[in-house]
């Protein structure tokens, strides 16, 4: 082995060689994909992070060729050897001589004659093939994830993360920014995300968190005078997980100073265009000519969509029919009957409803049998729903198929079907009750059905890239349970202008500079403007209950610093994961992560999170309680 590396070092990578490197000597190092005995001959696939060449073992070179007969998947080798074309074969159809070229390889013109070789490291054999195409389930991928990582298609995924790191540097560099990092053990402040929780050893009964983000650390960055910081960052949440989350994840941070909303928007904007174009080698332009991304409002986006991140590749959009149920008294109909009166009688009259009716329009052209709606049905039930109303629209404009059919008013239903632009054949689907599981519940079911009927992929993008800035949320949602108005986002994000007067005596009418970038469907990046100004800060805590020694005791540091002559400031992060996967085509954020957690929030190749000694506990001065 010491002739190998120590003498004889790597020349090319595995995916390098072409025709023109035809007659060179060349040394490669990689692992056996493939092993053929052709009698005489013995051929390899020998595979690296660039590729695979075919290598050739000749009886001519005996000592390269008795160790050729040892080698065996996954084995780590070296050869030197002279690139030679493959020339050509006896065709198994025709029996004619034809091209051994091999056009679906990029080395497929060539081979490597070997003169000498050797095995650096035998493997066991692998628990599953390291081929892009596998069956094996995720749970044991997982389990032996540095051999799943050696699959071409998560190093391509890897390849593209990289990438995209380095063009954010380079964007945000050329454009003034700061690399800078803030602290990963932080103190507890309330609200957002859970916190994972680290007891100090020093400090007996006290706890550091894992920062969720490096939120306050940013804006403190801004009242020190950086200016224009970034920070590509580990962040941690203690959250149930899902297809797009895990508990340790990387954002591209931004903070920046003497900005508004639109000058944020076109800073990322810009860097958008330059990830996809340095990653995918796609020029966003040709797509928004202008460089800019459309705007929706956030009202908008929930009442056309039922949630703040839709997917615009495809239609589909619900209709409110609130407004025009109360006008029609529940128009027969004894379920949205009473809606209306709870609305007329003033038992509903925030500008919000409590409750509202909702309806989409399958078309006709998607032939939904009974069957298949009945199933629908149990999907929606799935998400805490009662059941999904329905209705097939006849010739005549008459409903089938419904529970509504008999008792809806003529006048109602021709009011419905115009709303709707309902035509004959098409399935019309309704959701009527509390906001928020309407809102939900549509959202899903409209996301379900355009995978179903093939408007979307089940998963990746399929080369189309619907970019969108949701814009305008409210600064406070009410919390039912509690009773009260709590920030929907923070408590220091700045409202518009126009609504600081409704802060105190109206929240529910406040809007804020809160932004959301979102392609086809996932939210991708999340900031806002954030609030500076002292007087109007304690209003908004005021709105939200929050005393002045609550204020103090929670975020003391922060609002000091403010009072510091902070400069009017915003920014956004943007989640490295989920740009990767929807950039590489990846089913799950597992698949671009390198060694990620599953579902449950554990880590099979390390068996983590496992129990720790009776002695590391004492040390720490924390015992295990039984919850149970």
């Amino acid at each position: 082995m010491a002739r190998f590396i120590d003498e004889l070092k790597r020349t090319h990578t595995c995916g390098e060689l072409r025709a023109g490197d035809i007659g060179k000597e060349v040394v490669l190092f990689g692992w056996v994909q493939y092993y053929r005995d052709f009698g005489g001959l013995r051929f390899i696939d020998l595979r690296d992070r660039e590729g695979i060449t075919q290598v050739v073992f000749d009886p001519d070179f005996p000592e390269a060729h008795a160790l050729a007969d040892q080698m065996r998947h996954e084995y780590s080798v070296g050869i030197r050897g002279v690139v030679r074309d493959r020339g050509m074969q006896k065709s198994k159809k025709t029996g004619e001589m034809v091209s051994a070229h091999n056009a679906n390889l990029a080395t497929g013109e060539v081979e490597v004659l070997v003169k000498e070789a050797v095995i650096f490291n035998r493997a066991e054999t692998p628990p599953f093939e390291i081929e892009d195409e596998t069956n094996t389930n995720e749970e044991k991928r997982l389990q032996y994830r540095y051999l799943d990582l050696r699959r071409p298609k998560l190093q391509k995924v890897f390849r593209t993360r990289s990438l995209i790191n380095q063009s954010v540097r380079s964007y945000l560099t050329g454009q003034r920014f700061l690399e800078l990092e803030t602290p990963v053990l932080v103190k507890y402040t309330p609200g957002g995300a859970r916190n994972f929780l680290v007891p100090s050893r020093l400090h007996t009964g006290k706890f550091y968190a894992l920062a969720e983000s490096p939120q306050l650390f940013k804006q403190l960055y801004m009242v020190a005078g950086f200016d224009r910081y970034f920070q590509i960052v580990r962040c941690f949440r203690d959250e149930d997980l899902r297809l797009d989350r895990q508990p340790e994840f990387t954002q591209i941070d931004v903070e920046m100073s003497y900005v508004n909303q639109d000058d944020i928007f076109r800073l990322i904007e810009g860097l958008v265009f330059r990830v996809w174009k340095d990653a995918l080698g796609i020029d966003l332009l040709e797509k928004y000519p202008d460089g800019r991304f459309p705007r929706m409002r956030f009202d908008d986006s929930m009442r056309r969509y039922g949630n703040d991140k839709p997917d615009l590749r495809f239609g589909m959009e619900h209709t409110d029919l609130t407004e025009l149920t109360i006008e029609h008294k529940g128009g027969g109909i004894p379920m949205l009957a009473e809606i209306a009166e709870a609305y007329l009688r003033g038992e509903d009259r925030r500008e919000v409803p409590r409750k509202i009716v909702k309806a989409m329009v399958v078309p006709a052209s998607a032939q939904l049998s009974r069957t298949e709606t009945d199933k629908l049905e149990e999907y929606v039930k799935g998400m805490g729903a009662k059941g999904l109303a329905r209705a097939r629209v006849g010739d005549d404009g008459t409903w089938t198929q419904s529970p509504f059919a008999k008792s809806i008013t003529p006048e109602f239903r021709a009011a419905v079907n115009q709303a709707l632009g309902a035509k004959a054949g098409d399935l019309l689907i309704f959701q009527f009750g509390s906001t928020a599981m309407v809102h939900t519940v549509m959202a899903n079911l409209r996301l379900h059905l355009g995978k179903k009927l093939g408007f979307i992929p089940e998963f990746g993008t399929k080369g189309d890239y619907q970019f969108l800035w949701v814009v305008d949320p409210p600064l406070f949602e009410y919390d039912e349970k509690e009773d009260r108005w709590v920030a929907a986002h923070h408590a220091f994000t700045r409202p518009h202008d126009e609504c600081v007067q409704y802060l105190e005596n109206d929240p529910g009418r406040v809007l804020c500079y809160r932004y959301d970038l979102v392609l086809n469907g996932f939210e991708i990046g999340g900031g806002s403007v954030r609030l500076h100004d002292p007087e109007v800060q304690a209003k908004v805590f005021r709105a939200l209950g929050i005393s002045d020694e609550d204020a103090k005791a929670k975020f003391g540091f922060l609002l000091e610093a403010l009072r510091y002559g902070a400069p009017p400031h915003g920014g956004i992060a943007l989640g490295m994961d989920r740009l990767v996967m929807l950039l590489s085509g990846a089913e799950s954020i597992r698949d671009v992560v390198a060694f990620p957690k599953t579902q449950k929030g554990t880590d099979l190749m390390t068996d983590a999170p496992n129990h720790v000694t009776p002695e590391q506990l004492a040390e720490l001065r924390v015992r295990v309680v039984d919850a149970g």
